[in-house]
């Protein structure tokens, strides 16, 4: 959510900011319902201080037994003014808030402006593709040639976008998520937490999915959603919460399994496990005080590339452009990992700083020693276990078909070295 008086006292400047990421002239429609808005509230609390002062004057008058009728019928009818002049408060409410939470977050200054991801720039880069002496396949060659991977299993129980895993890889998509839970919990200072995978609507706004977002949703009824992501769970730890300075940051952590409808993507990566409605993520969130921000989400960064550096699997790291950025960011990062038989870069994480956006929306702050003051929420996969599964299929796949287990990853397997 945004700042209205920041709105008010600087339209051109949000204005400018708020066109990067597609939309204009936001600011005299927002300043016109806000100026109605706080007329109206002006003239209510001139009527309910002359209410007042009428009611003392009818217990005065009453008081020395004396008619006071007239006075009576004036706060009447100011009690009708004052009803109608609190409906029309409350619509204008209704109507700036329907319009501010709509409207995504303003873009860092220092991100690149563009309107898609040809417009993103590389940040860097870390380790060499490797090199193969045969023709490289994809993950779901691999995993179905193992017969380790089962799309048309999945299929029959749940429909498309679903992945039966078995033996080897299933236990190998559970060493991932454990090793990365270890990662973040002994070595990167984030604390383990253990959420809810249904949240209810209020959840969901405050990290930005709705009111915008419900068709990428899946709803269970009565109220609930199962989450898109342990983002949402994690980040609403602190919603209406003062938290003391001292507390922040706040760095937790979460292993989730995660439900998307894919509502946008007809058509796109149908093969395989890159884009489907139910996937496992280790999420990592941190709450901190805006001073402190900008240097959070590098950290963060560096947090979960350490998990692919301990992979020994090639990546880049891209700075998102203006016009690629999620609702509730104002900079991301994309960790793109190297998919060999692919022969293509994918995202395995996106590392982002949203700043006081969902904090608003929350209602979430910390005391300091002058006041309280709106926390920065960040929040990044710390990575998506699925991707990483599909990352290691694909860089430590052998000539025969079989596949390494990375060197990390070999305790969870009581030092089993390949996969076949």
């Amino acid at each position: 959510m945004h700042d209205i008086n920041f709105i008010r006292t600087n339209p051109v400047e949000f204005d400018n900011r708020i066109k990067l990421r597609g939309l204009t002239n936001c600011a005299e429609k927002i300043n016109k319902i806000d100026e109605e808005r706080r007329n109206t509230q002006t003239v209510l609390q001139n009527i309910l201080a002359e209410r007042n002062i009428l009611s003392k004057k009818i217990g005065e008058i009453k008081s020395k037994k004396k008619d006071a009728t007239v006075i009576i019928k004036k706060v009447e009818k100011l009690k009708d003014q004052i009803s109608s002049l609190k409906e029309l408060e409350k619509i204008k409410e209704d109507e700036l808030s329907a319009i501010l939470c709509r409207i995504p977050n303003l873009p860092s200054k220092d991100v690149p402006v563009g309107d898609n991801e040809k417009n993103n720039t590389q940040y860097k880069i870390w380790g060499d593709k490797p090199k193969f002496t045969f023709k490289t396949k994809r993950h779901f060659e691999i995993g179905e040639n193992l017969n380790l991977m089962d799309f048309d299993l999945a299929s029959k129980l749940s429909g498309s976008r679903f992945v039966v895993l078995q033996g080897m890889l299933a236990k190998l998509e559970r060493a991932i998520s454990q090793f990365m839970l270890d990662k973040h919990t002994i070595e990167n200072g984030y604390t383990e937490m253990n959420v809810p995978y249904l949240v209810k609507d209020d959840a969901l706004f405050g990290t930005g999915n709705l009111p915008k977002f419900g068709e990428d949703l899946f709803t269970a009824g009565d109220s609930h959603w199962l989450i898109p992501t342990a983002e949402v769970p994690l980040t609403n730890l602190v919603r209406e919460q003062i938290i003391n300075e001292k507390e922040l940051p706040m760095r937790v952590t979460s292993y989730t399994p995660c439900f998307r409808s894919e509502a946008g993507a007809a058509g796109k990566d149908t093969r395989g496990m890159l884009r489907q409605h139910q996937f496992t993520k280790v999420e990592l969130v941190s709450i901190t005080t805006p001073e402190d921000s900008k240097q959070e989400l590098e950290r963060m960064l560096s947090s979960a590339e350490s998990i692919l550096q301990d992979l020994n699997i090639h990546y880049r790291v891209m700075t998102l452009c203006t016009g690629d950025m999620g609702f509730a960011a104002n900079k991301t990062y994309d960790i793109e990992v190297w998919l060999p038989g692919e022969n293509a870069y994918r995202e395995i994480s996106s590392c982002s700083n949203c700043g006081d956006f969902q904090a608003r929306r929350m209602n979430a702050k910390y005391k300091n020693e002058n006041k309280n003051d709106f926390v920065h929420t960040l929040n990044g996969s710390g990575l998506a276990v699925g991707r990483t599964l599909i990352a290691i299929l694909e860089n430590y796949q052998t000539a025969d078909g079989n596949v390494e287990i990375p060197k990390v990853l070999q305790k969870y397997f009581n030092g089993q070295t390949t996969i076949t």
